[in-house]
This record gives C-alpha cells, structure tokens and sequence, in this order.
C-alpha cells in the first residue's frame, strides 16, 4: 500500500479535494477547467492506487469516506507545504519580504490589529493576513494547516499545539448608565437574578462562562435576548434592552466614553488568558517566526485596559467546542 500510494499524483488528489467540496464531479470539473471524464478518470486511478472506496453518493450529493477523508487530510498538508515553499522561494529571490497568514477569534479584533500595526512599522516588507473568524473556524484552519498561528482564548485539545501565554483577558457585567445597580457595590449573582440579559448564544464561550458563574450559586441568568455578535450586544446595551456578561477588552472604549458602566460584582472580572498558538508540526518560515516572537513578547501591551470591579475567578477550563 505505502509503494503505491508514493504514486499519486497531487492531480489525483486535487480531483478528490474539488469533488469533495463541490459535492458532485460536475462542479468539480467546473472548478479544475477539466472535462468530467477526465475528473472521473483521476478519481478512478485514485482509487485504484488505495484499493478503498474514497467516495460516497448520498442524496445530498458525494460525500468522502473514510478512506477519502485522510487522503483528503493529504491534500490540505500538501497544499500548504507548496505554499510555504512558495513563499520562501519569493523571499530568496527578493519578490516579497515574506507572507505570514494569522487567524484570531472574534473577540481578538480588538487588539489583535494594533499589534499588527506595531510590527508593520518594524517591518514594512511583510505582507500579513489576518483572518477574523469564529473559534471553530480557527480550530479547523489550524487542523488543515491553513494558519500560521492563531490568537485565541481556548486552544482546541485535539490539535498538538505550542502555546504561548499574552495576558490575561477579564469578563464583566455591564449595564446601561443610569441602571438602579450603578451605584450599588459588592452585589451577588442573587442580586442579578431577575435582570433580563443580553447574550451571545449558546456554544461560546462567553455565555458559557456566564453559565457557570451563575451555576456556582445554584441559579439560572434570565436570558431576555440572544445575539451572535458582541458589537450588536453592545448596543443593546446601551439602549437599555439588558445588562450583559462580556469581555472587558469588547467594551473598553464605550467604558472610557461613559457610555455604559460595569456592575461593582463579587466574583467579578472572571480572567481567563489570550495565547498565541501555533501548530507543533507546522515549519515557519522565518518572517512568521519572527511576528510570533514579538507577540510572545509584546502582545501584553496591545490588550485594551478598561475599568473592572472588584476580585476575580476562574471557574476551570470552558468545554471543547
């Protein structure tokens, strides 16, 4: 099997990838620019070349099997290893002073491109990408190798990963100016029990955080309205729908402004950290080195600083998600 396989083509493997993707050979060929006997004909000699079935005609289209989803996995090492080599090619030869791909969480946008900026002024001939997604997104661009590294607050489990600690990252409640507890100190989760909340939706983790601080009190927010996004949150907020449990780094500029308040709550900011993590099998090249390195050591001060209350917790590790 391993002689065999030592004969396929990235070709082969291209065809698979395409079909897999588009769900038919059809799109497939559209994508490649091939004729769909030619596409049929790579799948085929694929195939032949594994002695397994690689794909699966379900009523939504061909899906990967098994077998189909680790040649799959090939696929996307490949891909990234011609363009590293690719980069690196264009740096010997003077065309660019390096690419370097970054992936961060949502949460990371608001400081993630100050740091950014600091290091662009240190190195003008670097070209960066900053992808802005969903932790999910980040796990799976790290799985196929997509990133070179990742600012996040939770590396997934199931991807061997180095990690570095930037800082800490506290979570708050926040409420409208003027709410009846502005004025109040030392409140409770008890205290909190019949506001109406603004949150993110179930999954993230936030609100899971938000969960477990009220699970240690043996109660349950009152979840008034459910938002996918921070900024909306925020807003909602701010017209008076709610109070909100958040990232401080979200609100740092609305606190300053005096646009909103937190709430003075014992228990609260609940920190957790920010790493930057990168894959441990993933070479980089010496520009992405050379940026991870500065983050390690100068992420810290990009970190927004905003009022917190008094105290603070950390209720273990949110759930792999």
């Amino acid at each position: 099997m391993i002689t065999k396989l030592r004969d396929v083509t990235i070709r082969q493997l291209r065809a698979l990838a395409s079909v897999a993707v588009g769900g038919s050979v059809t799109a497939a060929a559209n994508k490649l620019h091939l004729t769909q006997p030619a596409v049929t004909l790579q799948l085929r000699n694929l195939q032949q070349l594994c002695g397994l079935p690689l794909l699966q005609r379900t009523s939504d289209g061909m899906v990967l099997t098994p077998a189909g989803q680790e040649l799959y996995t090939l696929f996307e090492r490949i891909e990234a290893a011609i363009e590293s080599c690719a980069t690196s090619l264009d740096m010997i030869t003077g065309r660019t002073g390096g690419r370097i791909s970054i992936g961060a969480v949502s949460t990371a946008k608001y400081f993630v491109p100050f740091a950014i900026s600091a290091f662009s002024k240190l190195h003008p001939g670097m070209d960066i990408s900053l992808t802005i997604v969903n932790r999910q997104d980040i796990r799976q661009a790290l799985r196929s190798y997509a990133l070179d590294f990742a600012i996040m607050g939770h590396p997934p489990p199931d991807i061997e990963l180095d990690r570095h600690l930037i800082g800490d990252h506290p979570h708050v409640v926040i409420a409208p100016t003027g709410h009846r507890l502005a004025n109040a100190s030392g409140l409770s989760a008890v205290d909190l029990a019949h506001e109406r909340f603004v949150s993110r939706k179930p999954g993230s983790g936030t609100r899971f955080l938000m969960e477990q601080f009220f699970e240690n009190s043996n109660l349950e927010p009152q979840i008034g309205m459910e938002m996918s996004s921070n900024e909306t949150i925020k807003q909602a907020v701010i017209a008076g729908l709610g109070i909100a449990f958040i990232s401080a780094h979200t609100v740092a500029v609305e606190l300053k402004e005096g646009r909103m308040i937190t709430l003075d709550i014992t228990g609260l900011p609940i920190i957790r950290q920010w790493f930057v993590v990168r894959r441990k099998d993933k070479v980089l090249l010496p520009p992405a080195q050379e940026m991870l390195d500065f983050l390690v050591e100068n992420g810290r001060q990009f970190l927004p600083q905003a009022p917190l209350g008094h105290g603070g917790t950390d209720p273990g590790p949110a759930p792999a998600r």
